[in-house]
């Protein structure tokens, strides 16, 4: 009996069922090893050497499968077929003979499927093969490099930029494509232009419009109307002289379909349709691939295996009819510049099993439609159409005007697949393919109804979505298949950037890191030498290159990068931040010619600050005589609270003032001003998942009425409270603390949900256990599990955060689930909290004169 390992116990169950009983399928849950996350874990001094660990949770997984080769002597590697599965093998491999779990007689193979269909894994084991060092080799160069810019550069940041999480190989360079689009977006000044159309009549009574393309006998440019005086002058023009039909033209066209995904166009379409991200877009493709539904999520290859061409023909003509077919197989090229992963395209494994066979969960199902009908359309007939042309001109051809039109002649692929687009397109454009036109003959009149000027400005560029960011990585050679979802996630994980309405937009840390690397480590963000490095390592996969020459050619002028940061001070350094940036911080205007002047005191000089939260804001070089700050871009993320004034809120009971502010830690509220009796008025920060637009007076005044007493603990009758300290939200009993997740529940936690939160702390110290259901009620519609507990005061239901006490009059074991989502509904608080009624109260008359805000002291910590 052979013992066969792949990734998943998904996949290891998938497989069983098609090899039966004399096979032992295990998984080894991903990487078995890694390098322990300390300095020293790859010496460049000795030849690269690497040392690697098995993981504490791998141990487990590796000693099942030692223990299973203690009565089989043949082992079987299917992992996946790229170069991670590739490496994930061979770490297990020297993983088990470490621990002698392979022996001189057990035999090794390895075998690889781009599908998870019985014919696949069937004909893979009649192909094995050994390891290809090869593409284990180009991993361990990626794993090499990355670890090398991690634990070498990340520690200067940290000394030198305060605050600063870490840097990497692939993700500076995509922070800083966020970043600079920011800054193209900040530094746009939007530009006027006009257009004219006019509504036109043919003598049979029908109506089109057409736009002014030609004026006094030349074309006009898209700025040539720059103002309304120039507008309405070519209006005038156009009223002033009668128009007739110069000349129709029409002639066929066709689209071609789209190639099928591979994993970038999967992953930017699902954002396009869906609002995936590509973490989301890939977790959903894995379980996909892993239940035999679709081949292998991770490629660059958009090529599709012959079978499955005919297969999809058969299927379009079976659905759709032979006119849908084209005669011969479409093939489509392949552009990326080394396709070097699983080379299939993403398809389904059965083009007969249309989404509405499968029953897959939400994700699943929308992803798996869409990857259905892109294959499809993908080896469909073309769409064709008739496209017309119309001129219109006045007699002296001083004025012409264009109408176009478009008709579907036959919908091809369309009648299946349309691909979505992205607002890639900077400008307002023209639509050249405008609806069907009435009939028009050449020579006839064309009569004035109406003509209209229209008013643009020119449009800044769009902020990167996660597609259109993986789009411009790859066009740029940047990253690889199987890396752009954790490039993606790990910039926002770092808190470098932040997403806001499916778009990212850097947060200042983001944006020093980018300026810092830029000064100092410039070489190691050119989008050039990156994607230069990427080709490299692929040369190590088709055994062009040696990795360790690589790595060599690389350390070398690397270490010397760093050796030249050893002495810089952090004033260095900032003053170095505040040149690059000052074009960004302090923009000159006509109305501000002095932008580095102190708004406040007017004599001081504006310069960046940074807190060792890793915030950062503009402070006054007369502090602390002058306490004016402001945040880098003027204006906070979520409203505008800049300034030394804050944005007011209302008033509370007393009418004293409640402002939103920013300092040099973040966003804060504040009650009153700073004044000579009041050198430090109540504060209380914004935590970090919080949504500044949310923060109303209400919300404000919660918040600012922190620590809130929950109630006393049932077992020892002392208080329970909730805060915002230095880690975030969290409640409190005795000396115990607990952390809340989500900010937003700080404001409304309740005793039973408090003490759970308190019990699972002390469970994880080794005190109290967690608290477990009495019974399981059912799934909650929105998915979750609904169970019923006892507490200290009484039975109640809970649904992820949502605690509901049962009422008195029901008894534990009658609540039924309908009742317990009632309960939970009315439990469940608002998405938004709604205002106080402000300005009830005026303020009062006679008050100190406000002083400049103060810069605050660690408000994220809630001092």
């Amino acid at each position: 009996m052979a013992v066969v390992v792949v990734e998943s116990p998904a996949k290891a169950k998938t497989i069983n069922k098609y090899l039966g009983q004399d096979y032992i399928v295990l998984a080894s849950y991903g990487h078995v090893r890694d390098l322990p996350p300390k300095d020293g874990s790859v010496d460049p001094d000795h030849d690269f050497e690497m040392k690697w660990e098995v993981a504490s949770d791998s141990q487990k997984h590796v000693r099942a499968i030692a223990e299973a080769l203690k009565d089989d002597d043949k082992l079987i590697l299917a992992t996946d077929p790229d170069r991670e599965g590739e490496a994930i093998s061979w770490h297990l491999l020297e993983a088990l003979t470490k621990r002698k779990a392979i022996r001189k007689d057990t035999e090794v193979e390895r075998v690889v499927f781009n599908a998870i269909t019985k014919n696949a894994v069937t004909t893979a084991m009649e192909n094995p093969r050994q390891i290809d060092m090869e593409l284990v080799e180009a991993y361990l160069a990626r794993r090499a490099l990355d670890y090398l810019v991690g634990f070498r550069l990340s520690p200067v940041l940290w000394r030198k930029l305060p605050g600063a999480k870490s840097a990497g190989r692939v993700q500076s360079v995509a922070l800083r494509l966020i970043v600079e689009r920011e800054m193209e977006i900040e530094a746009f000044r939007a530009r006027e232009y006009w257009s004219v159309k006019a509504l036109l009549g043919t003598p049979r009574g029908d109506a089109f419009e057409a736009r002014l393309v030609t004026l006094d006998g030349k074309k006009l440019d898209k700025f040539d109307l720059g103002d309304e005086a120039a507008a309405s002058r070519a209006v005038a023009e156009i009223n002033g002289r009668d128009l007739a039909v110069g000349s129709v033209e029409s002639k066929p066209a066709s689209r071609n379909p789209a190639a099928p995904f591979m994993t970038s166009t999967l992953q930017q379409e699902a954002s396009r349709k869906f609002g995936f991200g590509a973490r989301q877009t890939m977790n959903a493709a894995q379980r996909l691939y892993e239940a035999g539904h679709i081949t292998y999520m991770r490629t660059d290859g958009i090529d599709m295996a012959p079978e499955a061409v005919m297969a999809a023909r058969e299927e379009i003509g079976r659905r759709y009819g032979a006119d849908y077919v084209p005669k011969s197989p479409r093939m489509y090229k392949n552009k990326a510049k080394n396709a070097q992963e699983a080379h299939e395209c993403i398809r389904p494994t059965d083009m007969g099993a249309s989404p509405e066979k499968l029953r897959l969960e939400s994700d699943q199902a929308r992803l798996y439609d869409l990857i259905w009908k892109r294959s499809l359309a993908s080896q469909m007939e073309a769409a064709r159409f008739e496209r017309t042309v119309i001129e219109v001109t006045s007699a002296d051809q001083a004025v012409g005007l264009r109408a176009t039109g478009q008709v579907v002649t036959f919908d091809g692929f369309l009648k299946v697949y349309t691909e979505g687009r992205d607002d890639e397109d900077f400008e307002l454009v023209d639509d050249e393919d405008g609806g069907r036109l009435p009939r028009i003959v050449a020579g006839e009149p064309a009569d004035k109804r109406r003509v209209t000027p229209e008013q643009h400005f020119t449009q800044a560029p769009p902020r990167y979505t996660e597609a259109t960011l993986v789009k411009r990585m790859e066009e740029l050679g940047i990253g690889r298949p199987s890396t752009y979802a954790s490039i993606v996630s790990t910039i926002q994980e770092r808190d470098y950037v932040w997403k806001d309405k499916n778009r990212l937009l850097p947060r200042d840390k983001g944006r020093l890191v980018t300026a810092f690397l830029e000064s100092y480590f410039g070489r190691y963000l050119d989008y050039n030498f990156t994607a230069d490095l990427e080709e490299d390592l692929d040369k190590v996969t088709t055994g062009a290159e040696d990795w360790k020459a690589l790595l060599a050619r690389f350390w070398k002028d690397f270490s010397a990068a760093l050796g030249e940061t050893a002495e810089l001070r952090i004033t260095d350094v900032l003053e170095k931040i505040n040149e690059v940036l000052e074009p960004h911080l302090f923009p000159v205007t006509p109305e501000d010619p002095e932008p580095r002047r102190c708004k406040a005191c007017g004599t001081g000089r504006l310069s960046l600050r940074t807190a060792r939260s890793g915030g950062a804001f503009i402070g006054c070089s007369n502090y602390p005589e002058c306490r004016y700050t402001r945040p880098l871009a003027g204006e906070v993320e979520g409203g505008d609270a800049a300034g030394p004034d804050g944005k007011l809120l209302g008033y509370d009971d007393d009418g004293t003032p409640v402002s939103l502010r920013v300092g040099p830690y973040g966003l804060y509220v504040q009650l009153g001003e700073v004044t000579e009796e009041t050198p430090k008025p109540k504060r209380a920060s914004i935590p970090k998942g919080m949504d500044p637009s949310t923060v109303d007076l209400r919300r404000a005044l919660d918040m600012l009425s922190l620590p809130r007493l929950i109630g006393m603990h049932p077992e020892d009758g002392e208080k329970v409270e909730a805060s915002i300290g230095r880690f975030g939200p969290y409640v409190k009993h005795g000396k115990v603390y607990a952390n809340i997740k989500d900010p937003e529940e700080v404001l409304t936690i309740g005793m039973n949900r408090a003490v759970e939160l308190l019990a699972q702390k002390a469970a994880r110290g080794g005190g109290r256990a967690a608290v477990k259901p009495i019974r399981v009620l059912g799934e909650h519609p929105e998915g979750g599990e609904i169970g019923l507990y006892e507490g200290r005061y009484g039975p109640y239901v809970k649904w992820e955060k949502v605690n509901a006490t049962v009422p008195k009059e029901t008894a534990p074991e009658a609540v039924t689930l309908d009742q317990a989502l009632e309960l939970i509904a009315a439990k469940r608080p608002a998405k938004k909290t709604a205002a106080r009624k402000t300005a009830a109260k005026k303020a009062p008359a006679k008050k100190a004169a406000p002083k400049a805000a103060a810069r605050p002291k660690k408000v994220a910590s809630g001092e």
